[in-house]
């Protein structure tokens, strides 16, 4: 696989006009943990937790369905040795189920708080923690690994894994605002011959997962036009290990969007034209945010590497609008009202939050790794939803400057 093409990017410096220049994403995420102070200080002031009864934006789990499970056939009678890292706000380490797929075993656990750490392991009852994700990684034993943490150190530990000889499965973004990660996560998957998925939830959507099936057999021709949105509303941020959330870019987390037509066609986009807007939301100024993001929503037009155009949008600013949704338009037929099913659930597994994603996520991904095949979201679809969201935050900062977009070919 082989990056195509570049995105120019520049620093953004104190007292210029941040709509008008670019910011240099990779030192801006370099700089991260230096400049999450100012995060944390604002924070500490107005971060809400999450109550426990609250359902985040996007987080609704869905009716059980009795039949899920009717149809499904194990691959194998073994078990995979599995090690979870990250049980934060989103709860994602237990939240995919992978301690009750009949084929892994969680054999390990790891949050950086001592209290989530032991409300993981009780989640996943699992007996063994360990103090952080490069602890647990030195256990040989542990097949592969689910990193669930905070976003900027998704890259650097699914890289330290890749190189420990571990598959990976990775809550998004894949990076985090870096080009630079972007490429060297490439290289560990090309080198390690490991499995990596990234788990993003709308691949298994009713509709997304519909559309891709009759896309795939020819049913709606090449992909005219697509629309993803991705809307949370955040007056206040969620709170987050070092306040990471705090004013993020929204096209630095495109891939609930972007996955309205990188899911379905398993393409790509290939330049970007976005406009910003400006927060009223006190936390979302870029006075008050680590990455002197001023956006508090960002809309991106697409092109697509089949030719189309495709409108994605992330916005933190919409309080009457949630969760994520998309619409498509091919050159054949319109979309029949009946779609194709999602494929069965291993026993027991539920189809969990997301828009009922978790579980198959899951499954897909155990599954690839006992047939020994490339996983649905493989690291080259998951560069395509994400370094393209980069590029669009670069975009944005340019006024809607058209920028060419990296490409990531098997």
């Amino acid at each position: 696989m082989t990056r195509e093409g570049a995105a120019n990017s520049h620093l953004c410096k104190k007292g210029s006009n941040p709509v008008n220049k670019t910011a240099d994403v990779q030192s801006t995420r370099r700089s991260f943990l230096g400049a999450a102070a100012i995060g944390a200080a604002f924070g500490a002031a107005s971060l809400a937790a999450v109550d426990e009864k609250q359902v985040i934006p996007g987080f609704e789990g869905q009716p059980d369905d009795p039949d899920a499970s009717r149809g499904w056939q194990a691959a194998s009678d073994r078990k995979i040795r599995v090690g979870i890292a990250g049980y934060g706000v989103c709860r994602f380490g237990a939240a995919f189920g992978f301690q009750v797929h009949p084929n892994v075993e969680v054999t390990a656990v790891t949050d950086l708080i001592p209290e989530r750490r032991e409300a993981l392991a009780k989640a996943c009852r699992c007996g063994r923690t360990f103090e952080s994700c490069e602890k647990l990684l030195d256990d040989d034993s542990i097949e592969a690994v689910f990193v669930a943490t905070d976003a900027p150190s998704h890259a650097r530990l699914c890289i330290e894994a890749l190189k420990r000889g571990k598959h990976v499965a990775c809550a998004v973004p894949a990076v985090f605002g870096s080009l630079e990660d972007a490429d060297k996560l490439l290289e560990a998957v090309k080198t390690s011959g490991r499995k990596y998925m990234l788990l993003e939830t709308s691949y298994y959507h009713a509709e997304v997962h519909g559309w891709r099936e009759l896309y795939r057999a020819g049913a709606l021709g090449k992909l005219v036009y697509t629309e993803g949105e991705y809307y949370h509303w955040m007056p206040t941020p969620i709170d987050s290990f070092q306040g990471w959330r705090v004013g993020l870019p929204p096209q630095w987390y495109p891939t609930h969007s972007n996955a309205y037509y990188v899911g379905v066609a398993g393409g790509s986009f290939t330049e970007v034209s976005c406009m910003g807007m400006p927060s009223v939301v006190e936390h979302l100024r870029p006075e008050n945010n680590p990455y002197r993001n001023p956006f508090g929503t960002e809309i991106a037009l697409f092109r697509t590497s089949e030719g189309g155009m495709a409108r994605m949008a992330v916005s933190w600013d919409t309080p009457a609008a949630g969760g994520e949704t998309g619409r498509i338009r091919g050159q054949k037929n319109e979309v029949p009202k009946t779609l194709p099913k999602r494929p069965p659930l291993p026993p027991g597994v539920a189809a969990g939050g997301h828009g009922g994603s978790h579980g198959y996520l899951m499954s897909e991904f155990v599954d690839a790794i006992l047939r020994n095949r490339q996983p649905l979201v493989d690291i080259a679809q998951a560069l395509a939803m994400t370094a393209s969201g980069i590029v669009a935050h670069q975009s944005a900062l340019k006024n809607g400057e058209l920028l060419k977009i990296p490409q990531y070919k098997l």
